[in-house]
């Protein structure tokens, strides 16, 4: 027998009405015993109902796991509202990481091939919340099938289904391209935006993909250029601007097909220039267009009065009263500073004022665009601007701002005066008191203070003085004479010098044999019995001797023999090279230079390159340039590894890479065993 229970609305009204926590868990607890009741006796006709109350109970935070396999029956049933509250509670209960989620692949299979749109569009929710890659590995095909329904509304609801089947599964990317190209050709917004979006969606993870869309590029300005021009659906329209969430959308998906691509670029610069001319910035939805043209603009290859006009227009969006739009003018501007660094120039008074922002964030993003904008020709307005705000600053941003102050000064020019200027008074006043010894007490007071500076510089020089005075008194008046001129002849005059010096060395290494045998000859003059003249015994140099003589010959480094560049890896552009150098003084030191370089469309980020030896060996990874490689043989990133070899083994090596390419993450790990001999030998 059924156990009777409340309605849904009645139960709402009960659970509203309770005054105290307890009593919400005891008519909750109450109710969802009758629940189970119910779905122990198996009543076909009010499961639906059951279920709905449980999955408001399971909205309000309460356990209902219990209900997972009446959702699976509820799905089965050929009654439309049992399949309604079947799929929603599908969706609410299961996830992927349950087993019983895979039951319903069947379900959904049969649902997705009956010719009742309403049905198949709660088959692809279901898909495109729950599904995992299981799933959508078996159901791809139906989905396909469903593209080119004629109906608008499940076409909608497959395009979106599609872009979560390759997000779960990239490799099934090649199966949704032919559909794309015929959706565009639709009115619906609905299917239209979802296209949009399923392109995007397979460009950033395919570069197939992006290659074949780019022939759409005109198909796309077209669209966005009718969208501006003449009204594409006046339903969707938004406080003047013609369906904004499909400009949006056209124009991210533009800025990624124009990415590192000229032809493309130059296609869509007149329809962005457009677009950022006659779009009204009264209302939000003009805002959200204008930024995401600003971003389009920035990251195309655009001409340069384009550019200008983009950042003209995040200047605008400094003034704006919203702070969250001049929030992100600030971040869009810290962005552009590096490259577009004299058009953001122009804004650097309206973004001073934005440091007096009572909003924490936005004079955060203030400060490090400001910081950015120093350059040598404003470091003083800059500096002194950065010195009236951080006597005022909130605590948290003192460090930030101290320190920008502190890099932004001109050849630390600023900071050398101090030291430099008590070396000097100091020297004049110990001066002064070698010739007048009254005020000799006093001026070692003064520099005795500093003594105990927290300046290293300061402390340096006071000390120094301080142990002049105490323990080389006797030759205060000789150190502290006047220094005489040096007189310093011209390049010619050191030639010569050097010249004259090199001659003289090279007399003295002259043999003496001569000199010798005359003498031998004189001698022999005065003794006439003598026979041939005997040479003398030859001299035993000492050691220490010869090694002066060794020291004072010119030093010839034999150059170290070159070893050959090695490349370890490529994939998809990005290449790996290493270059080898062994310095002359520590043969057993190798130096490896990793270097990266990427000749593909897409930049490279998050880059991170780690290394091991074997234990018999020392390594030490240097910091890398950079952790972008720039896309089409950009700027390469390097690397330096420090391996020490004591024992001469045969070296291996062992890399790992991360990296992003593509919108996709990537890791390799592999052993570099064909490294040259002359590495280690």
């Amino acid at each position: 027998m059924v156990v009777p229970s409340l309605k849904l609305q009645d139960l709402i009204e009960e659970i509203r009405g309770a005054k105290t926590q307890a009593q919400e868990r005891e008519v909750i607890q109450k109710e969802c015993a009758h629940i189970r009741a119910s779905f122990r006796d198996g009543d076909p006709l009010h499961r639906h109902r059951q279920l709905a109350k449980l999955l408001y109970v399971h909205m309000l935070g309460y356990p209902a796991h219990f209900g997972q396999m009446e959702c699976l029956k509820l799905i089965t049933s050929p009654r439309f509202t049992d399949k309604r509250v079947g799929y929603l509670g599908a969706m609410l209960l299961l996830d992927e990481r349950q087993d019983a989620h895979l039951l319903i692949t069947n379900s959904i299979k049969n649902d997705l091939s009956q010719g009742i749109q309403a049905v198949q569009g709660l088959a692809l929710c279901t898909l495109s919340t729950v599904g995992s890659a299981e799933m959508c590995r078996d159901l791809a095909t139906e989905v396909e099938k469903l593209l080119l329904q004629p109906g608008p509304y499940v076409r909608k609801k497959a395009v979106l289904t599609a872009v979560h089947i390759i997000r779960k599964v990239p490799e099934l990317s090649n199966i949704f391209l032919p559909p794309c190209a015929q959706l565009l050709h639709e009115r619906h917004h609905g299917v239209l935006l979802g296209t949009i979006t399923l392109i995007t969606e397979l460009c950033e993870r395919s570069p197939a993909a992006l290659k074949h869309f780019r022939k759409v590029v005109p198909q796309l300005v077209q669209i966005l250029w009718t969208l501006v021009t003449t009204g594409y659906s006046t339903e969707h329209s938004i406080s003047g601007v013609s369906d904004p969430f499909l400009q949006v959308q056209i124009l991210r998906l533009l800025r990624i097909l124009g990415r590192n691509h000229e032809e493309s670029s130059e296609t869509m610069n007149d329809l962005l220039a457009q677009v950022a001319t006659n779009t009204d910035t009264s209302r939000n939805a003009g805002n959200a267009v204008l930024f995401e043209t600003v971003l389009t603009i920035m990251d195309i290859r655009s001409v340069a009065g384009l550019r200008v006009l983009a950042v003209n227009i995040l200047g605008r969006f400094l003034l704006n009263s919203d702070k969250n739009i001049r929030y992100v003018a600030l971040t869009s501007l810290l962005r552009v500073v590096q490259s577009d660094h004299s058009a953001v120039q122009r804004h650097r008074p309206t973004v001073v004022e934005c440091l007096r922002e009572p909003d924490a964030s936005l004079s955060r993003r203030a400060l490090e665009l400001s910081l950015a904008l120093v350059n040598s020709s404003n470091v003083r307005a800059m500096t002194q601007e950065l010195q009236s705000f951080l006597e005022s600053c909130p605590p948290d941003l003192r460090a930030d701002c101290a320190s920008g102050i502190l890099l932004a000064a001109e050849s630390n020019h600023w900071y050398k005066w101090q030291p430099g200027a008590l070396e000097n008074m100091g020297t004049s006043c110990w001066r002064g008191a070698v010739r007048k010894p009254s005020p000799f007490s006093r001026i070692r007071q003064v520099v005795s203070v500093y003594g105990s500076c927290l300046d290293v510089e300061l402390q340096q020089r006071a000390v120094e003085y301080n142990a002049l005075f105490q323990k080389y008194d006797h030759m205060r008046a000789a150190i502290l004479e006047k220094m005489p001129l040096v007189e310093r002849g011209g390049t010619q005059d050191e030639e010569a010098k050097e010249s004259k010096e090199a001659q003289h060395s090279e007399a003295a290494l002259v043999p003496t044999e001569p000199q010798a045998s005359k003498l031998l000859d004189l001698l022999d003059l005065l003794d006439g019995t003598s026979g041939a003249a005997q040479p003398p015994p030859p001299l035993e140099p000492s050691s220490e001797g010869t090694s002066v003589h060794l020291l004072d010959l010119p030093c010839v480094s034999s150059a170290p023999a070159s070893i050959p560049n090695l490349k370890v890896f490529e994939r998809e552009g990005l290449q790996l090279n290493l270059s080898f150098v062994r310095p002359p003084g520590t043969p057993a030191l190798l130096l490896i230079m990793v270097t990266a370089i990427n000749t593909s469309e897409a930049d490279v980020t998050h880059f991170v390159c780690q290394a091991a030896v074997p234990k018999s060996f020392q390594l030490q990874l240097q910091a890398p340039s950079g952790d972008t490689v720039p896309a089409q043989g950009g700027l390469p990133v390097t690397q330096l590894l420090r391996i020490l070899n004591p024992k001469k083994a045969p070296l291996r090596l062992k890399l790992r890479l991360t990296y992003n390419h593509f919108g996709q993450s990537v890791q390799e790990i592999f052993e570099v065993n064909n490294l040259p001999v002359e590495t280690w030998q």
